[in-house]
């Protein structure tokens, strides 16, 4: 199984990405050894996660998500979208 995740970083940013233990990746981005962008931003926390059966879909639902806006990325967190919103 794969995930899409959301971390918010410690300047309230945004990170969309994917792995297959979310919360072992948040652990590797807290020790600065996820991204450029997290590690500069330092503490982050997971605040989403959505299951996927393949690394292809899980992808394709993180590109979708790195084009949203923020707020758009935060209604979603915060249930004001479904899983099945795709859109």
């Amino acid at each position: 199984m794969f995930y899409c995740y959301i971390l918010e970083c410690s300047d309230h940013s945004l990170y969309v990405g994917v792995a297959q233990d979310p919360k072992a990746r948040e652990k590797r981005h807290n020790e600065g050894r996820g991204s450029t962008w997290t590690a500069a931003r330092r503490p982050v926390h997971l605040l989403w996660t959505e299951p996927h059966p393949t690394l292809s879909s899980a992808r394709t639902r993180e590109n979708q998500l790195k084009k949203w806006s923020h707020a758009k990325k935060a209604a979603l967190v915060k249930g004001s979208h479904t899983h099945s919103s795709f859109a």
